[in-house]
């Protein structure tokens, strides 16, 4: 893939200031290889303990590595590098919208080291899922966002994203999810 200039990320005037051009070069966005595991690993780990989450993050480079290559993979996942280095990810998988009759892509994680950030490379990380998810023929992209992370509501909503107000995530896991399973409850 071509090099992509660091810059504003073409979001102009609507960049906060005094972020832009913090690491001048070129990065670029890659498909991830097998080989890419353990540097997927290792930014999963750093966007768990950006969001304050490291002690979920217990996934290993096989759980990965199985997710993203295995016989029949789980999800897919892209890198952002510059001057050799892995600085930024997103990983995503497909959904399926049955009103729609049309899958939708669900981006699970998306993350740029702090001192990349500013510089264009969430955005081409999110525009490398669009491309993604419009050449599956999705209806659309989805993605879950902390309520304190005010840079990243900023952000989604400079890119056109709005959140959706009349859902409300719902989760199963550990004893719940075994005793369903099993047929209690």
């Amino acid at each position: 893939m071509e090099p992509i200039p660091l810059s504003d990320g073409g979001l102009g005037p609507q960049a906060p200031a005094g972020s832009r051009g913090r690491a001048p070069g070129l990065f670029t966005i890659r498909s991830c290889t097998p080989e890419d595991v353990p540097t997927v690993l290792r930014l999963v780990r750093a966007l768990a303990e950006y969001e304050k989450l490291a002690h979920l993050a217990v996934a290993t480079a096989d759980d990965l590595h199985h997710a993203l290559f295995g016989k029949r993979p789980l999800a897919e996942s892209a890198l952002a590098e510059t001057g050799g280095n892995a600085v930024g990810l997103v990983l995503w998988y497909f959904a399926f919208s049955t009103f729609a009759g049309r899958p939708k892509l669900f981006v699970e994680d998306v993350f740029v080291e702090p001192a990349h950030r500013g510089n264009g490379i969430g955005l081409a990380l999110f525009r490398h899922a669009a491309r993604a998810a419009m050449a599956a023929g999705c209806i659309g992209m989805e993605w879950s966002v902390l309520t304190w992370n005010r840079p990243a509501l900023a952000f989604y909503r400079r890119i056109g994203a709005h959140p959706v107000t009349d859902w409300q995530t719902q989760q199963l896991r550990g004893d719940a999810l075994a005793a369903l399973g099993a047929g209690h409850g």
